[in-house]
């Protein structure tokens, strides 16, 4: 059996000043019921015609749906749905193709709040080292002196000689204001003096259990690792106002339903400020309805707390297994087994290149499965971080063990990332009843440097293996892991059927490509199978009338260019949610 100790979550944060915030949003979770309200019935509200792609392999094209409610009740030809058709018929002819509404199934509205406002450093937009100082110095130039500046998706990993910002570099480029910047993993930050300044960490403040102060000569190099030092370090920012936290989540799930996204997983509801995350999601929903359908995961750790009384917290709560509406539903447990891997924190079962560090597990065998059976035990489905081999293995092991005595219920318990994996792996899996979900762009983004820098070119080809999977007998779904990566599923999508890196456009693998009907049904019924939404990703009789509008069609194309599809409108049971 592997094992492994760690004291702390190396995945999420909890917030003290978005907790703070958060004082303010309401206990009583109170769903809206906004479909309860628009029955179906025997004739159609709304007709749309035009070029429906309705991925029902028995009818994989219409040219009408006849939409009652927010259900289909009627799809065909023309003459099909005309005796569901009566003189109070919406009629709308969106042109451009009718797709079903894209899902993605692992997604951080929370946790992405924390960075959502920060001057982005990403290698795309800022290719060389220079770049991403240039824009830290210009950014520095128009804010106030002494006002924090705030930057967000740095990447050593992806420069040659995998550099970092020291506190003396970021105190050259900015010596009148406090300077904070995430590098893209979240599991480390890079500060200036001020910074700590401001934060009341000087020389001598001990690292905290978990996390890390580095230190040369006995100084804080600026270089902050692990949750337990970051959140430290946020205490010297600036509350955000209740007002900013309710427009970000908007914004968010807005640029989701750009993508052709008409359903998502909050993959850490909780992590920052408890069930009022939840609370406050659903008063937002009711107050107008969210251009997406959110589904939960309820996040196993709270400071202070064991698992078994986070999961009582989350029941005192009213928060049950698949408890809420149609637009807003608790689905989920969440636990983070180990880091992540181009921050070389995930957990290998060799040791990185250049390297004696494998990464470590964020639990003892014990407490994962104490973890583990804190949400089994109030009929949770399962969600685990797992990005390492060993990760896999580690926790593998425990599901094996515990998830017998639990019976043969389908609760579709989930991997995630499920980065790096063997043949072995994939198969118990599916003997297991877990189902991989993979941050396909993790191969895009940072497959070459998995190859070249950090894993070596034979474990990098084990990245991402939706082929294998499928051939294990798997059904794999595809995520973002926002915001590590962009909502954007028809580029994942893409990554799993060409496995090209956006360093050098090589393949990663070719036996690892998926097919095209493989990759897309990891961004539609997979996904929804794996958020219990069985009803979706499919244009059907008694589905959910959820569906986007596109200039082109990812099941009749080329798809190299499936990322280039642009989106005009998406409508959630058959109601406009948003439009370009």
């Amino acid at each position: 059996m592997l094992s492994s100790t760690s004291c702390c979550n190396p995945k999420e944060l909890a917030h003290a000043k978005l907790a703070t915030a958060m004082a303010s949003a309401p206990d009583q979770i109170t769903p809206a019921n906004h479909e309860a309200s628009r029955p179906s019935g025997a004739t159609a509200d709304l007709l749309v015609v035009g070029d429906i792609v309705t991925n029902d392999p028995g009818a994989p094209t219409a040219q009408a749906m006849a939409i009652s409610g927010s259900r289909i009740i009627g799809i065909g030809s023309t003459s099909d749905v005309e005796g569901l058709v009566t003189a109070s018929t919406t009629t709308l002819k969106p042109g451009g193709f009718i797709l079903p509404g894209l899902i993605d199934p692992h997604m951080h509205i929370w946790t992405s709040l924390l960075t959502y406002p920060d001057n982005d450093l990403s290698h795309e937009l800022c290719p060389t080292l220079d770049d991403a100082t240039a824009t830290i110095k210009a950014a520095v130039a128009k804010a106030p002196s002494g006002q924090p500046v705030c930057f967000k998706n740095f990447d050593p990993s992806l420069y040659p000689g995998e550099p970092v910002l020291t506190r003396s570099i970021l105190d050259q480029l900015a010596p009148n204001n406090p300077v904070l910047v995430w590098n893209a993993s979240g599991h480390f930050m890079y500060v200036n003096s001020l910074m700590f300044q401001a934060a009341g960490i000087t020389d001598e403040t001990p690292d905290p259990p978990g996390g890390t102060f580095e230190r040369a000569d006995g100084k804080m190099t600026g270089v902050v690792g692990e949750p337990p030092a970051e959140q430290l370090i946020l205490k010297g920012l600036p509350q955000p106002s209740m007002a900013d936290i309710t427009m970000y989540i908007r914004q968010i799930l807005t640029a989701c339903a750009a993508q052709g996204v008409t359903s998502v997983r909050e993959a850490a509801t909780g992590a920052l400020a408890g069930p009022k995350e939840l609370a406050l999601l659903h008063q937002l929903n009711a107050q107008a309805r969210f251009p997406v359908r959110v589904s939960t995961a309820q996040f196993a750790v709270l400071p202070g707390k064991t698992p078994v009384e986070v999961a009582a917290m989350w029941k005192a709560a009213g928060v049950t297994p698949f408890s809420g509406d149609e637009m807003l539903r608790a689905d989920a447990w969440k636990v983070v087994s180990d880091g992540s891997n181009q921050g070389r924190s995930g957990y290998f079962l060799q040791p990185y290149l250049g390297e004696d560090n494998g990464g470590k597990s964020d639990y003892t065998p014990e407490t994962l499965r104490q973890a583990l059976k804190a949400g089994l035990d109030d009929g949770w489905q399962v969600m685990v971080h797992t990005n390492g081999d060993a990760a896999v293995e580690f926790v593998l092991e425990a599901m094996e063990e515990i998830l017998p005595a639990y019976g043969n219920h389908d609760l579709r318990h989930r991997f995630e990332h499920c980065s790096f994996t063997m043949d072995d792996q994939l198969t118990r899996m599916a003997a297991a009843g877990i189902s991989p979900s993979f941050l396909m762009n993790h191969l895009y983004y940072w497959g070459a440097a998995f190859r070249d820098t950090i894993l070596g070119p034979k474990r990098a080809g084990r990245l991402d293996r939706v082929a294998s999977a499928y051939k294990a007998g798997l059904r794999p779904s595809l995520h973002s892991d926002y915001n590590v990566t962009e909502v954007h599923p028809l580029l994942s999508a893409r990554t799993a059927v060409l496995r090209r890196t956006k360093a050098d456009d090589q393949v990663l693998n070719a036996a690892e490509c998926a097919t095209p009907e493989q990759a897309l049904a990891a961004i539609t019924t997979n996904a929804a199978w794996q958020i219990h939404a069985d009803d979706r990703g499919v244009l059907k009789v008694g589905n959910a009338a959820d569906f986007g509008v596109a200039d082109g069609n990812p099941w009749a194309s080329d798809p190299s260019g499936w990322a280039d599809i642009a989106f005009q409108a998406t409508y959630v049971g058959g109601e406009e949610a948003w439009h370009g």
